[in-house]
């Protein structure tokens, strides 16, 4: 038989009965917790806050660390663009939809404009200039010229930095798994029978 829920004491509101009831439940819950899950005793460093002004920011880009300095909300877009020189990766969209600003982050793909600069810290970041340059292109930079895999440019180097990475995990990708390597880019020149051939001709010669 159901236990009837006990009454509250005479001259007690039910309302009031309850809300103590529920918090001195809560107190024996987290008594019974670990002390390194119930958070800070007291006892504990006080956080570290950063900002609102300038930080240092070390950071690995391109195989080389380097240090500078942004304020904590500086996104790694603008750190590459304004602070590092680095203006391969493009501002278009600014909201992560078009690609056009993605860079390697430890071997995978991110939308520089949607991350902060301080969160990278720890990680090997690669641009497209550190994939190729003018006098050293890669085989796939070399491939989109040849290829014409490009036109207004604005996508290009992101399309690069996607389709290395594809090529790096799937050295002999299909046309629909270029495509899907390539899903997060926008080429608003309509380019991307181009850029498939570009990656099937690297492909074809083990090149990346």
């Amino acid at each position: 038989m159901d236990k009837k829920p006990e009454e509250p004491p005479e001259g007690v509101s039910r309302r009031h009965f309850l809300k103590g009831a529920g918090a001195a439940a809560a107190a024996v819950s987290v008594a019974q917790l670990p002390s390194e899950v119930q958070g800070s005793n007291g006892t504990e460093d006080e956080p570290t806050i950063l900002g609102p002004g300038p930080v240092p920011i070390q950071l690995r880009i391109n195989g080389v660390d380097g240090q500078t300095e942004a304020a904590p909300s500086t996104t790694l877009l603008d750190l590459l663009r304004d602070h590092q020189g680095l203006t391969g990766a493009k501002r278009v969209c600014d909201r992560g939809s078009c690609g056009a600003c993605t860079v390697l982050l430890d071997g995978r793909t991110v939308d520089s404009c949607s991350m902060l600069a301080i969160d990278a810290v720890g990680s090997e970041i690669t641009t497209v200039e550190g994939i190729g340059t003018p006098e050293n292109l890669s085989d796939l930079q070399q491939a989109f010229i040849e290829k014409d895999a490009l036109q207004c440019g604005f996508c290009t180097p992101g399309m690069v930095v996607s389709c290395t990475a594809l090529l790096k995990e799937n050295p002999s990708p299909d046309r629909e798994q270029i495509r899907r390597g390539i899903s997060g880019n926008i080429c608003r020149c309509g380019t991307y029978q181009n850029i498939i051939e570009a990656v099937e001709h690297v492909s074809r010669k083990g090149g990346k």
